[in-house]
């Protein structure tokens, strides 16, 4: 992310009024390594390869602000790799987590987490060490720290149907592993702070399983959790959060945990979204990733475009799809988005 894109983005993040309406995708390992055609565990485990596929996205793509930004991940494996769970690595996808905590009781015998040293967090904070100076000579930067949620990762390491058994069985057991999910979640942020060093401003929360749940365990279980994040940082950072299962229970009490940016899935219309939190929040999305982004045709991925755009007045909007960009989303369908947007903010100056 170049720091003039990073501007712009905390420009709508704080609901400024925006001259044109900004585009951000979020882009990791699932859509990588397939759109450059190369092997998945290159990209993780060759460093060059990995600095090459993102430089090569940025170069392609200069007008869009990509989130979190130079993404250093091993998939979704180091927030559970770190309490125990089992990874699994794939040439052909992402890799895979398999949940070790077979009884919930047995989170006291765990032992002390170590974000500097466990696991994938260890091999993640290495390769930031390791290219960060590489990437701010390119003249980007890393504004954005990113983890998954508290309770993706309580059903990472417990599975997600007994989790949310636990949470209806033996609530107690559930607050206390989440608890303890949070306080990694927290260390595991600023960790990746201080090996990205003063250009930090900014925190990306992901956890798709806060759409699993009602709105009464929401407010129990989830929301202290994700304010107790948000407030372990600068009041000035940008926190973005990402949901792209269902955001019923939460939508309207994601301002209230701290969040600025909120990008969803396509299962709540953006008009929908934009009347229920009104201007509290700026909405990043919502093109369908997969049926349109992945398998529509370009002219399809336009209407979809302009029919998000229209719907948000071009207000408090930074324009995404419903979630990461989907493995397989060819470049005629991102450029469709681009010349959609273009077509949008041209028809606005001149209006």
């Amino acid at each position: 992310m170049k720091p003039e894109h990073w501007e712009t983005f905390k420009k709508a993040a704080r609901l400024e009024k925006m001259p044109q309406v900004p585009v951000a995708l979020i882009i990791d390992s699932p859509w990588i390594p397939g759109y450059l055609g190369i092997k998945h565990l290159d990209y993780f485990l060759n460093p060059e390869v990995w600095f090459q596929a993102n430089l090569a996205i940025h170069r392609e793509f200069p007008e869009i602000i990509f989130v979190p930004s130079w993404w250093m991940e091993y998939g979704m494996a180091a927030e559970p790799s770190a309490l125990g769970g089992k990874i699994k690595f794939w040439q052909d996808n992402t890799p895979s987590e398999y949940p070790m905590l077979f009884r919930i009781e047995d989170m006291d015998s765990l032992p002390e987490y170590d974000v500097e040293a466990d696991a994938f967090m260890a091999l993640t904070l290495h390769r930031i060490r390791m290219q960060r100076q590489r990437i701010l000579d390119t003249g980007e930067i890393l504004p954005i720290v990113t983890s998954r949620g508290p309770m993706c990762t309580a059903s990472f390491v417990r599975g997600t149907t007994e989790f949310m058994m636990d949470l209806v069985e033996k609530p107690e057991w559930a607050h206390k592993l989440l608890d303890l999910c949070t306080r990694l979640v927290i260390d595991w942020l600023k960790a990746q702070a201080r090996a990205m060093g003063p250009t930090v401003g900014g925190i990306f929360v992901l956890d798709d399983i806060v759409g699993f749940v009602n709105e009464e365990h929401y407010e129990e279980f989830a929301h202290p959790c994700l304010k107790r994040i948000c407030d372990a940082f600068p009041k000035d950072w940008v926190k973005i959060y990402h949901n792209d299962a269902n955001i019923d229970a939460c939508v309207e009490h994601l301002p209230d945990a701290g969040f600025n940016v909120l990008n969803w899935g396509k299962q709540t219309d953006i008009a929908e979204v934009k009347a229920r939190i009104g201007g509290r929040l700026c909405l990043m999305g919502n093109v369908n990733p997969l049926e349109v982004g992945v398998r529509g045709t370009p002219a399809e991925v336009r209407a979809a475009t302009l029919d998000v755009l229209e719907k948000s007045c071009g207000e408090n909007i930074i324009l995404s799809v419903g979630g990461g960009v989907s493995p397989g989303m060819p470049r005629e369908n991102i450029r469709a988005m681009l010349d959609a947007l273009n077509e949008f903010n041209t028809s606005r100056a001149h209006a």
